[in-house]
């Protein structure tokens, strides 16, 4: 069996039951399990020096001395071994449940009885004098030369499922290495594996997974990143050239019957980067071939009014306009704006949310599909079949972190050849955009309105900030408590915001009117608590962090964040946007424990800067850009080796390199670039749903 799409069950060791459960971790051939690429690496070389940390990896070979079997409670058994090493006598120790009619040690009692020679891996438990006991993980027998695979090497570690072990699927993806490596067809061009001096794919794939030494480990982990961001960069060119190669059915005239009245009713001018943005859609707007724009600004920087300007450049065109967002409080959000600064302009607004009632939901989409409806507000509501907008024109997407490529794709559908604004309020440097969003062109709010004083931000225990919020209160103004959990959990040492909101309205705060949100309540109920709080009723909200996005009230100028150590720099820095929108002057107190010096780092951070783009950035150090991308994003960039971040001169050369085949050969139809196209296809056209090399 040496055919790369023979079903895995063939495989010695595997079969058909096991087989199903290597379909869980979607693997179902033997190409499938070499794709299966390792998460990480142990270095299994035998242990040098036994002066390690407790938890620290041993990794040992010795002749057991002598070996017994001892109960350790009324279901948990130890299997003691003593084992001479090179470095002495060092003890190790099996535990296993232990169930009737059952020896859970029965593999031990031959494999590791006494004279056996063993590999041992597992974790130090030191005392003063350094390691003399192993809690073991993985033992291999000498007298088996499979021991080679787990032991004395550089060694894979896979990602599982419940009934594979490391030892079985280690073993089925080397014998998968040895039947089918070869028969791999190298999807990048020979050309270019010369040109970047890569290694080839049989040799890269037995290098990810069996590494002989670290640099041909690196060798192959470059190789096969290159292949990903060439595929990549190659996908995006084509939609790049798939959307300018399409003509719209509309134009758009610059008649400002509604711009300039809306400017004038706005009252305040807008800021020179407003403008300027402004200016770069309205250009892109009026190109022949659809508009794809990423606009980017930090929390407060005035995106709403920018994509509201183009919105109503559709509009007095003739044509509709949507607006979509990720959630039900973001979506009323922007509803209640365009009420504020369309009041008494001839434009006709609905929303669509979930929670919209039946007979509502029916007569919004009747008159929407009649074209009585301007412009449509809602959440993924919007995506729904029936959902019909016959003029829409342009199409903007809010928080698009939290939106796919394929959801973009849906909404744009909903019209011809529409024009689509993506805004993110998670600013993101130009490398990681151009791996995102690599078929936007950018435009970049980098100045905040006149007036906004800055947050102050403090590492503060509970009583301080809580002595902060009364202080506020009591000179009329309010605050937010925000809390990262709904409810207690036996599982998380975290506060919880239903707990902890009857504490603070009965004992912390008496006598001031103190609400509480989070995600689990209705709509109706969210609307409710949030009309209390926008009208000044309520004075303290109790939140969780569903409160992110979407909550614009002004006289709100304090905030809470208990935990804080728990949440991300990009939703730390959200969170801490609800406050400070008005003049006034906005503090925000986080209360923590950190115990990692990650949690530590990201406190100093929003300390330190409100600075969106500066957080963004040590966002992307810490933390990687799995925070930016959402879990709308998550797997549809195909990137199971590629690092963005480290990998930043690989994506440069992948760039250029994709550039220059799709100019000499648009379809990829040469010789030589079958497999190529063939693996373009199968990647991208399921994911996204629109590459055409037809």
């Amino acid at each position: 069996m040496r055919d790369i799409d023979a079903p895995v069950q063939y495989l010695k060791g595997v079969g058909p039951r096991r087989a199903v459960l290597f379909e869980h971790l979607g693997v179902r051939t033997l190409g499938d399990l070499i794709a299966h690429y390792p998460r990480l690496w142990q270095d299994r070389h035998e242990t040098r020096d036994l002066r390690i940390p407790t938890g620290g990896l041993v990794v040992l070979r010795g002749r057991v001395l002598r070996a017994a079997q001892h109960a350790a409670g009324p279901a948990l058994g130890i299997y003691k071994a003593t084992l001479a090493t090179a470095h002495g006598k060092v003890e190790c120790l099996w535990f296993k449940h232990l169930s009737r009619g059952y020896d859970a040690f029965a593999s031990l009692k031959s494999g590791a009885a006494e004279g056996a020679d063993l590999w041992v891996i597992g974790r130090a438990e030191p005392d003063l004098t350094g390691v003399r006991e192993i809690r073991v993980d993985e033992h291999y027998p000498l007298a088996d030369e499979r021991w080679r695979m787990h032991a004395g090497r550089i060694t894979p570690v896979y990602a599982l499922t419940k009934g594979l072990s490391q030892r079985l699927v280690r073993e089925a993806a080397h014998k998968a290495l040895e039947l089918a490596a070869d028969s791999a067809r190298d999807a990048v061009p020979a050309e270019l594996i010369a040109k970047r001096k890569l290694l080839a794919a049989p040799q890269a794939l037995r290098g990810i997974h069996f590494p002989r030494s670290d640099a041909e480990l690196e060798a192959a982990r470059a190789r096969l990143a290159y292949e990903e961001l060439l595929l990549l960069e190659l996908a995006w060119i084509l939609k790049r050239r798939q959307t300018r190669g399409l003509r719209k059915r509309f134009s758009y005239e610059i008649k400002r019957a509604l711009l300039t009245p809306f400017r004038q009713r706005a009252g305040f001018e807008f800021t020179r980067a407003q403008k300027r943005v402004i200016n770069e859609i309205f250009d892109d707007m009026r190109k022949p071939y659809p508009m794809t724009r990423l606009l980017q600004g930090d929390v407060g920087s005035g995106k709403t009014v920018v994509a509201l300007s183009a919105l109503l450049l559709a509009v007095e065109n003739g044509g509709q306009g949507a607006l979509m967002a990720p959630t039900e409080i973001l979506a009323d959000q922007h509803r209640a704006t365009l009420d504020r600064f369309l009041d008494g302009l001839p434009v006709r607004i609905a929303s669509l949310t979930s929670r919209t009632p039946k007979k509502e939901r029916a007569r919004i989409l009747a008159a929407a599909g009649a074209g009585e409806v301007d412009i449509v507000v809602g959440t993924h509501a919007l995506l729904e079949s029936g959902v019909s907008l016959p003029n829409l024109r342009l199409a903007v997407i809010d928080e698009q972190h939290r939106f796919g490529v394929r959801q973009r794709t849906t909404l744009r559908q909903k019209g011809s050849l529409i024009d689509l604004l993506v805004m993110t309020a998670t600013p993101i440097p130009r490398t990681l955009a151009l791996s995102l969003y690599g078929d936007l062109e950018a435009s970049t709010i980098d100045e905040m309105p006149p007036g906004r004083a800055p947050i102050k931000t403090f590492l503060s225990p509970e009583a301080e900030a809580f002595a902060a919020v009364r202080l506020e209160v009591a000179a009329g103004r309010q605050a937010y408590i925000v809390y990262p959990i709904i409810e207690e959990s036996a599982r998380l040492d975290l506060q919880s915001a239903k707990s902890e909101f009857e504490r603070l309205k009965t004992s912390v705060f008496p006598g001031i009117r103190t609400d509480l949100i989070h995600g689990a309540m209705t709509g109706k109920a969210k609307s409710a608590v949030m009309r209390r709080f926008a009208s000044g009723e309520t004075k303290i909200l109790v939140a969780t962090q569903v409160i992110e996005v979407g909550i614009d009230v002004p006289n709100a100028t304090a905030m809470v964040i208990q935990n804080a150590d728990r949440f991300g720099l990009a939703s730390l820095h959200q969170l801490r946007g609800r406050i400070g929108r008005g003049g006034g002057e906005s503090c925000c107190h986080l209360v923590a424990d950190p115990r990692t010096e990650h949690a530590r780092a990201r406190l100093d951070i929003m300390a330190a800067t409100a600075d969106g783009f500066k957080i963004g950035e040590e966002d992307l150090k810490l933390r990687g850009p799995g925070e930016l991308l959402g879990t709308a994003q998550s797997g549809e960039l195909a990137l199971a080796v590629a690092d963005i971040l480290k990998d930043t001169e690989l994506l440069g050369l992948a760039r250029a390199d994709a550039d220059e085949l799709l100019q000499a050969d648009p379809k990829l139809l040469a010789p030589g670039h079958g497999p190529l196209r063939e693996r373009l296809i199968a990647l991208y056209q399921s994911r996204w749903n629109w590459i055409d090399l037809a």
